[in-house]
């Protein structure tokens, strides 16, 4: 029954499998690998097989005829006895167990075995032995595994011929003279010179494995290994050939003495040759001059590490960061600030669930994505996005039907842009509720809105079966902010806000975000939301719909059917009589599970993230190609290189498996459609050795470069994951000079996220900025560096993530001046914390129980120094659970300075102006600018206090202007004119005899 049932759940699986790839148009990946496994599984089980089973017969058919009369064989003849009816039986019970446990060993070897046969060189050679890098990534691996299992076979073989000689009395281990017959001396001498010879075969190898040592300073061959192992290996490679030609001369001279001798000779050889020499050298040679005698080698891992992880091509600029500036200065700098993001996607997630959740069934991942988008004018802002997945029925109807044939996907993307706020203080969207209402639902004719394939729900539905939820179908609109409602910061006039400033989180208005809120009847635009489905409408105020698409495997019969039970056993798969032939399952509807499981040759980063692309949700995915075999290159693993707050904070970024690697590229963009789940792999870096060689193994499998199209080329990004190796190699690899290497002086580390508890490293944030000496800002992903040991800041990193900018890619480092303490994320943060202006301020939002959220700190280069803003986040305490965070004030340093505004342009302008700020706008606590020939009260002004006062109403109207166009550059020009003409007012009202005011 065991076996039985063992053997169904294989057959089922097998056949699901193969059915799953042909339903994604991949069952070449499917054969290859098929083939590839029963091709190792049979050559690894053949020799195990041959080798072990031709060793028991040779033992078997040259045991003695007569053996000697002793206690020792009397104990035998009881186990010849029972062994001897049956021996065939256990002979090839043994030698098919033996095989069956090596094929399957050998078939996990598959992906070693293709890299082999389908290798690609580097165009590098390695600098100790000049040999293509290729082969140490392809070819070495391969043969060690090769050795491996050739060892494996000996040695069983060796044991099992002993055995057998042992038990029919071909060795003896009580008797008198000779403890073994000539025959099985032979057979054992024949074993164990093949297995010296493997020793001789693994010593050359050795040679080469040297560029993979850790015995110096850095990874890879040192000096140690170059001028005494290796010689050492070359030495026992002739030893081993010899003792293995000893071992088969015994055939002739039949003598115990010889096998002996030779291995007593070879063991005594790897100790004092292989061992303990390299240790004097190590301890005597090198230990006392370490740093001039492995300078080359240094060198060598440096040059290397930096080639293997892209980051040789990185640009370093000394950047003499300043840390004071005059008001002048700050207006003549405000162009090279672009629109700073301050809406933080890892907290404004609650704020998307309160305000675009709809129903309690739909969800938004913890951390949002940060992508750019075009708006109507032609502009490109950083925009948050989202999509509005399906998390589930509600709990009170959480069933299997439910589950699985009705809530079936999710709905809609949601976006908002990064840089806007409403007078409360929430993200303005720019596409939004169910039916999508938005800019992205007014490209062309709309986009499909359903999201069946993505990262919630359940494993797999059933569609095309019951009728499917789709979206409600209420009339009235949800309140939502939209782009019309954003507010221009408005500066105040007192360098730094008070606590009477200070806006409370609302309740009142949150309260309005309720999330039952009801949808738009129809999309914007009159688009049909059903254009790729057929949609219903009923009484019970939803809409259903009925799967259109090519996704999934259709249950064709009962055979189908009765498959899917088997794998998920769920016996409901056979009993819903509503399921039919038209019928379809999505299953692996996960977008990373699906592009791993058609390319498991690809690592796929942490976040996949959504875009609209060509009237389609679709996901985008970076993958990577790996491997840990580039001479001299630093191993790292991949976990703990991309383990940071996110990853560990939330389940929405995942960090990439424990795998240890020396090697990695980004040569795959992948694109999985969230309606029909099609996978696209883009060959994106199509000069990378790893990706040509799995391409030749799976020739159908990769998509030229030049099928991009332009919708989606504009949102295919620098990866996160790669940044973030890349950031952990150049922690200790800015460094290219091997002295300085060997010191350690200048290492760094990546901070701490100050607005964490924990000591987990800081992501890298996604944001617009301008790169001192560019013409214009460009979205980036940043990331900082402290000294190690120390908090100051060490330098900024930043890289171009615009894929279609000629400097895609480019990494770009800001190195501060060691004798000039600048201060880091987390000493900032701790200025900030420490301030009695922001304490003000905190203070009595804390006392009124609000939550007080600090949002991602963010750092740009800003007028030759560095510029720190964080958003900071107030949100309703008590058991509210419809509060959100509302973004109320905006924290900014520069140097070792700080300040709090309601606005980035009011903290600016109380960072650096102080007391000289600029009027307030009207109701904002001050009175309305004069206007043009009046004083406010009082008798009418002439000459030049009316010049004054008309200049100073046209130099306030051309500044909120500016503001509302976001051109700081002229704001901070209209704000000098405006200082200007009220001081001439303030001179002509005094010489007219008034006080000035």
């Amino acid at each position: 029954m065991v076996v039985i049932i063992a053997g169904i759940m294989f057959a089922a699986n097998f056949w699901t499998d193969y059915k799953w790839f042909d339903s994604v148009g991949f069952t070449s990946v499917f054969w290859t690998e098929l083939r590839t496994r029963a091709l190792l599984f049979a050559a690894g089980g053949l020799i195990m097989a041959l080798v072990v089973g031709a060793s028991v017969y040779f033992a078997y058919r040259t045991r003695p005829a007569y053996r000697p009369f002793s206690l020792e064989q009397q104990g035998l003849d009881r186990y010849r006895a029972s062994i001897d009816p049956h021996r065939r039986l256990f002979f090839l019970g043994v030698v098919g167990a033996l095989a069956l446990l090596t094929g399957a060993s050998a078939s996990g070897d598959w992906q070693t075995y293709l890299q082999f046969v389908n290798a690609t060189d580097f165009g590098v050679n390695d600098p100790q032995f000049g040999i293509d890098v290729g082969f140490f990534t392809f070819i070495y691996p391969f043969l060690r595994v090769i050795l491996g299992y050739l060892f494996a076979a000996v040695v069983i073989a060796f044991i099992a011929a002993v055995i057998v000689h042992y038990l029919y009395g071909g060795v003896r281990l009580q008797s008198q003279g000779q403890r073994a017959t000539p025959a099985a001396r032979v057979h054992l001498s024949i074993l164990l010179g093949a297995f010296v010879l493997l020793k001789a075969a693994a010593y050359w190898l050795d040679r080469y494995g040297l560029v993979f040592s850790d015995r110096g300073y850095t990874f890879g061959a040192s000096y140690t290994d170059v001028n005494a192992v290796l010689y050492a290996k070359l030495i026992l490679f002739i030893i081993s050939i010899v003792c293995a030609v000893l071992f088969f001369a015994n055939i002739y001279f039949k003598n115990a003495m010889v096998p002996m001798v030779s291995l007593g000779l070879l063991v005594l050889s790897a100790v004092l040759i292989g061992g303990v020499y390299p240790a004097i050298v190590q301890q005597i040679t090198v230990s006392p001059n370490e740093q001039r005698l492995e300078n080359p080698y240094i060198q060598r891992n440096i040059d290397a590490t930096r080639a293997a992880y892209g980051v040789d091509t990185a640009e370093v600029t000394n950047y003499d960061a300043r840390s004071e500036l005059t008001t002048a200065e700050l207006s003549a700098e405000a162009e090279t600030i672009p629109s700073v993001r301050l809406v933080d996607p890892a907290v404004v997630s609650q704020t998307f669930q309160q305000l675009q959740q709809v129903r309690g069934f739909y969800q938004f991942p913890e951390v949002l994505d940060v992508d750019r988008y075009t708006t109507p004018e032609g502009d490109t802002v950083d925009t948050i996005i989202a999509a509005r997945e399906l998390s589930g029925p509600p709990t009170d109807q959480d069933n299997w039907f439910n589950r699985h044939l009705v809530y079936t996907h999710g709905f809609g993307m949601v976006a908002a842009t990064g840089n806007q706020v409403d007078a409360e203080g929430r993200p303005v969207f720019t596409e939004y509720n169910v039916p999508p209402t938005g800019d992205l639902s007014e490209i062309g004719d709309g986009y499909e809105p359903r999201i069946y394939f993505g990262r919630e729900g359940a494993e797999y539905v059933i569609v095309n079966a019951e009728n499917e939820y789709d979206y409600p179908l209420d009339g009235q609109e949800a309140d939502v902010p939209t782009v019309e409602d954003a507010v221009t910061p408005t500066p105040t006039p007192s360098p730094t806000p008070t606590a009477d400033d200070a806006p409370a989180p609302g309740d009142g208005q949150q309260a309005a975000a309720d999330t039952e809120s009801p949808a738009p009847e129809a999309p914007a635009g009159g688009d049909d939301p059903a254009a790729e489905g057929s949609t219903s409408e009923n009484d019970s105020g939803q809409a259903t719909n009925r799967y259109d698409g090519d996704g999934g495997v259709r249950l064709s019969n009962f055979f189908d059917k009765l498959l899917y039970a088997v794998k998920y056993q769920e016996v409901d798969i056979l009993l819903n009589s509503e399921i039919s032939s038209n019928s379809q399952i999505l299953y692996t509807r996960d977008p990373a599970d699906r592009v791993e499981k058609v390319a498991p040759f690809l690592t796929v980063d942490g976040k996949p993230y959504p875009t609209v692309v060509d009237g389609k949700i679709q996901w985008v995915l970076d993958a990577y190609t790996t491997s840990n075999g580039y001479p001299y290159a630093t191993q790292i693993d991949l976990a703990n290189a991309t383990t940071d707050t996110f990853t560990q904070g939330t389940t929405a970024v995942n960090a990439l498996p424990g795998n240890r690697v020396n090697y990695i590229r980004n040569s795959v963009k992948a694109t999985v459609d969230a309606y029909d789940g099609t996978v696209t792999l883009y060959g994106w870096d199509e000069s990378d050795p790893v990706l040509k060689t799995w391409a030749k193994a799976f020739p159908e499998v990769i998509t030229e470069k030049k099928e991009i199209s332009d919708d989606l080329g504009s949102h295919l990004r620098y990866p996160d994951d790669l940044f973030k190796v890349q950031r952990e190699i150049l922690k200790r690899y800015h460094i290219t000079d091997a002295n300085a290497f060997y010191g350690g002086q200048d290492f760094w580390n990546v901070p701490a996220d100050p607005t964490k508890d924990g000591d987990n490293p800081e992501p890298p944030y996604r944001q617009t900025l301008r790169f001192p000496g560019d013409e214009a800002g460009t979205f980036s992903l940043t990331s900082t560096f402290v000294p190690r040991g120390r908090e100051n800041l060490a330098a900024f990193m930043a890289v171009d993530s615009d894929a279609s900018s000629e400097n895609y890619g480019q990494l770009r480092l800001l190195e501060l001046p060691r004798s000039t303490p600048i201060p880091g994320p987390g000493q900032v943060q701790n200025a900030f914390q420490a301030s009695a202006d922001v304490r003000e301020v905190l203070l009595p939002l804390e006392q009124s129980s609000a939550r007080v959220t600090y949002g991602n700190l963010l750092t740009l280069p800003f007028a030759g120094g560095l510029l720190y803003v964080e958003p900071l986040y107030v949100q309703a305490g008590g058991s509210d659970q419809a509060s959100y965070p509302l973004l109320q004030q905006v924290l900014v340093g520069f140097g070792n300075e700080v300040a709090i505004g309601s606005d980035l342009q009011t903290a600016l302008n109380n960072l650096f102006e102080g007391d000289t700020g600029p009027l307030p706008s009207p109701g904002e606590g001050g009175e309305e600018p004069p206007a043009e020939g009046s004083t406010g009260g009082g008798a009418a002004p002439s000459g030049d206090l009316a010049d004054a006062l008309d200049d100073a109403a046209k130099a306030y109207d051309e500044g909120q202007e500016a503001l509302r166009e976001g051109d700081f550059a002229a704001y901070g020009e209209a704000n000098e004119r405006l200082k200007d003409a009220l001081d001439r007012a303030d001179a002509a009202s005094q010489d007219a005899g008034g006080d000035g005011s």
